[in-house]
């Protein structure tokens, strides 16, 4: 019988087709499961038309701090960092970048004055904004100094509208925006999403 040399070892002719033939049979099984497993409905989303959703701030400059682990700026010690930052002049616009319900306000965290909106499963937040909330028998508003009242706790806001302007409240070390994104109770991270919207644009 013919004999197949293979470096060390060697493989008569009949077992080199029974291992060619056992891969083949693997591959198309893999094929098929890959095939029948469902999308996440993340990776659904992901593949939706992103011209439709608006970057969150005007006169963008940069990021300053991405997504995860990081050494915090402020303290020098290793922290989670749920969201990205983006560095843009004070006084900038942000805007939503999809529409939806804003859900809560607030201005006594390490985010400053801060935004958070739920649109269907995502829900994305905006930090160290200028301004302070103020509770009324009415509701609670965000307030800007220049603008005066932005939005309304349980108001709806639509892509792109104006919500606040780059601030520097809360712990920040300069001027720039803090956007966080969770689909679900998952943190995403922003940068995955504006890569998405660029190749869609």
């Amino acid at each position: 019988m013919k004999i197949i040399p293979t470096g060390r070892y060697c493989l008569k002719s009949w077992h080199k087709y029974l291992l060619l033939s056992f891969l083949a049979i693997a591959l198309c099984f893999i094929l098929e499961t890959l095939q029948l497993t469902p999308v996440t409905a993340l990776e659904e989303e992901l593949a939706t038309n992103w011209q439709k959703a608006s970057f969150p701030v005007e006169n963008f400059q940069g990021y300053t701090s991405g997504f995860g682990y990081r050494i915090s700026p402020s303290t020098g010690q290793r922290e989670y960092h749920n969201g990205l930052d983006i560095a843009a002049p004070l006084g900038s616009n942000v805007r939503s970048w999809w529409g939806g319900q804003v859900v809560s306000l607030s201005d006594h965290t390490n985010c400053g004055t801060q935004i958070t909106i739920q649109s269907g499963e995502w829900q994305h937040t905006y930090c160290h904004l200028d301004g302070y909330v103020k509770s009324t028998p009415q509701g609670r508003y965000l307030i800007d100094p220049q603008l005066g009242a932005i939005v309304a706790e349980g108001q709806y806001v639509s892509t792109g509208a104006i919500i606040g302007r780059v601030g520097l409240t809360g712990r920040t070390t300069g001027p720039h925006l803090h956007w966080g994104l969770k689909y679900g109770q998952q943190d995403v991270d922003p940068g995955v999403i504006i890569r998405a919207m660029y190749r869609s644009s």
